[in-house]
């Protein structure tokens, strides 16, 4: 990693609920995530108007923004996972109407949202992550391939919540889960599969929250093993030590910040057989469902679900709403 300082954000408090104003929370949407983003975002309301906040549901995909500059909100909760929500446009269209929101900036969404050009900044900044490239089609894939080795991870550059996402173990099942990938998008992360414990640390208006391990029964922890797996087990905290702990909660917060990232986000991680934390990508808003786990983490922390969403909120007090390139640049220098 590089030697700069990581100045960590500060969480600014909020004690009266008045304080927020009309709050939307921005859920649904029309991305392929639109199902989880709509359990996220009940979940979220009814923990906001339990603690007294002035909130109210708002799908985009059943609204215009035109009404949405008419209907008197004063802030944005961000539910909204994958496309159009997560990566940097609803971002950029509340930044201009002035309206402040949870989490990351514009830039920051994108490049999270980016999974080939994330890796490409953990790289340049020394946090670890497993070899990759980037290819655009079955003839890209396959000379890839063959250079990184089976087992790979194949998945879309561009979406959330394992949609799209391949394990291929040998050569004959490459060309189908990279025309699987191509379907969201016209780059397909090519990813070294890391054999090993998978773990994720929750961020926290510049804090980690304790890791957690995911055990799952299924071949790796996709979308079912997400969100309608009851078999899939969670060990949190995940590490064995406090050391190992710090180890993971430091790369958590690194990859955080190489990116530009604010407010609240999830890092996860594959760690092999050599003990060595692997960061594979940046979540922005991430799920807030009852398989979820930075609510899981939080808990652990001694944080309860609907203090969690009032804390989530409290970010759209951060004094400048988006993030900048000299943010991202600032950090390698």
């Amino acid at each position: 990693m590089s030697n700069s300082t990581i100045i960590l954000e500060q969480r600014e408090i909020i004690s009266d609920a008045a304080d927020f104003g009309r709050v939307a929370v921005m859920l649904g949407g029309d991305s392929s995530e639109r199902e989880v983003s709509l359990d996220t975002g009940a979940a979220v309301l009814q923990a906001l108007q339990a603690k007294g906040v002035n909130a109210h549901g708002w799908d985009p995909a059943e609204k215009t923004m035109a009404e949405f500059v008419n209907a008197g909100f004063d802030r944005v909760w961000i539910a909204l996972h994958g496309p159009g929500g997560e990566d940097g446009a609803l971002q950029g269209a509340l930044q201009w109407l002035d309206m402040p929101y949870t989490g990351s900036g514009v830039m920051a969404s994108a490049i999270a949202m980016d999974k080939v050009r994330s890796k490409n900044l953990f790289r340049a900044a020394g946090i670890p992550t497993p070899d990759y490239t980037a290819v655009r089609s079955l003839a890209d894939a396959s000379i890839a391939a063959e250079q990184i080795g089976f087992p790979l991870i194949i998945k879309p550059s561009g979406q959330g919540s394992s949609v799209g996402m391949s394990k291929v173990l040998e050569r004959s099942d490459l060309n189908e889960a990279v025309t699987v990938a191509l379907q969201f998008g016209d780059t397909v992360l090519l990813e070294r599969c890391i054999i090993g414990d998978e773990f994720t640390v929750a961020v926290l208006q510049g804090r980690a929250l304790p890791s957690i391990r995911i055990v799952t029964p299924r071949i790796f922890y996709d979308y079912r093993a997400k969100y309608e797996s009851d078999r899939t087990e969670y060990i949190c905290k995940g590490t064995a030590s406090d050391a190992e702990e710090q180890q993971y909660a430091d790369l958590a917060v690194a990859a955080f910040d190489e990116l530009g990232c604010r407010g609240w986000g999830r890092v996860d991680f594959m760690t092999g057989a050599d003990g060595q934390p692997l960061v594979l990508e940046v979540n922005t808003v991430p799920g807030m469902t009852s398989h979820s786990l930075v609510p899981m983490a939080a808990k652990k922390d001694g944080i309860d679900f609907n203090e969690l969403c009032w804390r989530i909120l409290e970010t759209s007090f951060a004094t400048d709403a988006g993030s900048s390139v000299a943010e991202v640049a600032a950090h390698d220098t």
